[in-house]
């Protein structure tokens, strides 16, 4: 394993681990921003929503809203891990090589 490829996986690894912790802040940030908006109108209007209510329905929301909302930021998550992905297959089929008893340069 040469060391640039090394550090290309590792950088991936790093670059996922951000992305995604991002994603999944975006994605809980926008069912607050939801159920804070429908606690809000409730009680512009004078209903009381109990917040287990306004958070799953902002929960139901937000799912299908943040597909088209956070596109780029998931992409970029999904290619982290096609690159991860394909770092750990490569790391396997060289160890399975070298138990073989293969020579690998």
């Amino acid at each position: 394993m040469s060391e640039a490829t090394g550090q290309q996986g590792s950088g991936a690894g790093k670059r996922l681990v951000r992305n995604l912790a991002l994603y999944t802040l975006a994605r809980l940030g926008l069912v607050v921003l939801i159920a804070a908006a429908i606690m809000g109108v409730a009680y512009l209007i004078g209903v009381e929503v109990p917040i287990i209510v306004a958070a799953l329905f902002a929960l139901l929301v937000a799912m299908p809203l943040s597909l088209t909302l956070f596109k780029k930021l998931r992409t970029r998550v999904n290619e982290d891990i096609a690159i991860v992905d394909a770092r750990r297959r490569q790391d396997k089929a060289q160890l399975r090589a070298r138990l073989r008893g293969d020579d690998e340069a």
